[in-house]
C-alpha cells in the first residue's frame, strides 16, 4: 500500500489531515461580464474557499467553427442539448486580457489564483501571470503534450479523472511526473453536467490514492454540498465546485453551480466533516464527563432502617451513577441493610 503525502499549493497545505482545500471554479459563471466576474472572485474569498479557478481558452485553441454532428452535443443533453461546439465555447470563455485583473483581484482578497490551460498559448499566458498551480481537465488527461508542457513549469498539478480508465490516470500521471511534476492531486470527477449523486462513486477516492500515493480529492457537479462534504470522509483533500452569483442569472453552467452562501456552507461543512473523522476509539471520552456521571446505577429511594430488607420499592435503577451496576439488582433483593441509610444514597455493597 503507498500512503499519500501533503503538497504545498501557495501556501496552502493539502493533503490527508489538513483542512480540505476547496477550489471554486467560475468557468463561464461571469456570463460576458468582467464586473460580475470581479464579483464572483469577492464572493469566493468572503466565502473561505481558498482558491479561485479559471477556464483559459478561446473558441479557437479549443475546437473550430464547424456544425457537422461530431460539432454539436447531443439534443438529449440536459443542459446544452443541441449546441453547437464553437458558440458554446465563444459564449463560455474568459477573456485573456480579464484573467491580469482577475488574479490581482484573488490575490489581493488573500486567494489562490489558477486555471485549467487548453493549449500551448494558455500555458503561456497563465505562466506570464505566474500561476502557482495548474488545473488537467478531465476531458484533457488523453492530452499527454499539454500535461507534459504543464509538467515542465515544475508547478503543482491537480488533475481531473472523469471518464478515464485506471490506466489512463496512470499513463497521465507518468507522463506528469517524468516531465518534471512533483507535486500532484487528483480528482475524482464524474464529468457530467449536472451529475447524479449515484454516479459519484466516492470509494473511488480511497483506490486513487492508495494506487498513487498522492493526495486525491473530488471534483464535484451535482447539486448542492451533500456529496462535497461525504467525500471528505472518503479521504478527500480538495474539492472544486462550481460557483455563481445567483443560479437564476442563468449561464453556461450556473444550474449546477452553487451560490456563494452555498460555497460559505460547503467550506464550513467540510472542514467540520474533516474535524470529525479522528482515529478510532472507544471508551468515554473528556469531554463526555458529565454525561458519564449521568449513567444510571442502584440507589437508595426511601429512606430504610438497619435490618430492613432490601426490595424493589426502597432500591432503584436512576441516573446518575455512583452506586451498583443496574444488573446488579437481582443480585441484592432479598438482602438486608446493615445500617440506617437515607434517601438519594447510592447503594454500595457495605450497605446490605
Amino acid at each position: 500500500m503507498r500512503t499519500s503525502f501533503a503538497i504545498t499549493i501557495a501556501d496552502h497545505r493539502v493533503g490527508p489531515g489538513e483542512r480540505p482545500f476547496v477550489i471554486a471554479e467560475m468557468s463561464g459563471n461571469h456570463n460576458g461580464d468582467l464586473d460580475r466576474a470581479l464579483a464572483i472572485v469577492d464572493a469566493v474569498a468572503d466565502s473561505g474557499a481558498q482558491a479561485v479557478k479559471l477556464q483559459t481558452y478561446r473558441a479557437d485553441t479549443i475546437t473550430i467553427d464547424a456544425d457537422g454532428p461530431r460539432f454539436r452535443i447531443r439534443d438529449e443533453h440536459g443542459l446544452w442539448g443541441g449546441c453547437n461546439l464553437y458558440e458554446l465555447y465563444e459564449q463560455a470563455h474568459t477573456p485573456w486580457e480579464w484573467h491580469e485583473p482577475l488574479f490581482e483581484r484573488a490575490r489581493k482578497r488573500g486567494l489562490v489564483p489558477f486555471s485549467s490551460p487548453f493549449d500551448p498559448t494558455a500555458v503561456e499566458l497563465l505562466e506570464s501571470l505566474d500561476a502557482a498551480v495548474y488545473k488537467i481537465a478531465s476531458a484533457e488527461i488523453v492530452d499527454l503534450p499539454l500535461i507534459r508542457l504543464v509538467a515542465a513549469t515544475g508547478k503543482p498539478i491537480v488533475m481531473s479523472t472523469g471518464m478515464a480508465t485506471l490506466g489512463e490516470i496512470d499513463t497521465a500521471v507518468r507522463a506528469a511526473q517524468d516531465a518534471g511534476c512533483r507535486e500532484l492531486v487528483l480528482l475524482a470527477c464524474t464529468a457530467s453536467y449536472p451529475a447524479n449523486p449515484a454516479d459519484a462513486n466516492l470509494h473511488t477516492i480511497p483506490v486513487l490514492a492508495e494506487a498513487f500515493g498522492v493526495p486525491v480529492g473530488l471534483s464535484d457537479h451535482t447539486h448542492g454540498i451533500g456529496v462535497a462534504v461525504a467525500s471528505v470522509a472518503l479521504g478527500a483533500c480538495a474539492i472544486e465546485k462550481h460557483v455563481t452569483l445567483r443560479r437564476a442569472d442563468g449561464g453556461v453552467d450556473s444550474e449546477f453551480s452553487l451560490e456563494p452562501d452555498e460555497l460559505a456552507a460547503l467550506c464550513r461543512e467540510s472542514d467540520v466533516a474533516r474535524r470529525a473523522l479522528g482515529p478510532a476509539r472507544f471508551g468515554p471520552r473528556e469531554s463526555e464527563r458529565d454525561t458519564l456521571a449521568l449513567r444510571r446505577s442502584l440507589y437508595v429511594v426511601a429512606d430504610v432502617c438497619a435490618g430492613d430488607s432490601v426490595t424493589a420499592d426502597n432500591i432503584r435503577s436512576i441516573r446518575p451513577a455512583g452506586g451498583l451496576a443496574p444488573d446488579a439488582i437481582s443480585t441484592v433483593l432479598g438482602r438486608t441493610f446493615t445500617r440506617d441509610v437515607a434517601r438519594g444514597t447510592p447503594l454500595t455493597w457495605d450497605l446490605i
